[in-house]
């Protein structure tokens, strides 16, 4: 019984695993805030290679509430942030890792 139920879930996995894979034109984006920056409740986003920095920035403040005026700086890796027409497929190829690309968002400038 154990060992049917252990190859049915790592069944599910490599399903799971594939369907992630079958999808070329989207990246997996982790958000995570820093300070005193208001943190989203879904941090895992599947987003399109081809958006830009800008786009992916005004869908923050949006999701945020943030008012158009307010800065928001997003950087990769902690330490730099990336051009505003710099694509999100891109930095992902240089400096995504485990799967996903991850970035940081704030409201005031934080790293670079």
């Amino acid at each position: 019984m154990l060992v049917s139920h252990c190859m049915c879930v790592c069944a599910h996995m490599y399903v799971s695993h594939m369907l992630s894979l079958s999808s070329p034109n989207t990246v997996d984006v982790l958000l995570k805030a820093v300070g005193d920056t208001p943190i989203m409740k879904q941090k895992k986003w599947t987003v399109e290679r081809s958006r830009t920095i800008q786009a992916l920035s005004l869908f923050i403040k949006k999701f945020l509430k943030a008012e158009p005026a307010e800065q928001l700086f997003i950087y990769v890796n902690q330490s730099f942030a990336p051009s505003p027409e710099q694509d999100v497929g891109t930095l992902y190829q240089c400096f995504g890792s485990d799967g996903k690309l991850v970035l940081h968002y704030c409201k005031s400038q934080a790293w670079g």
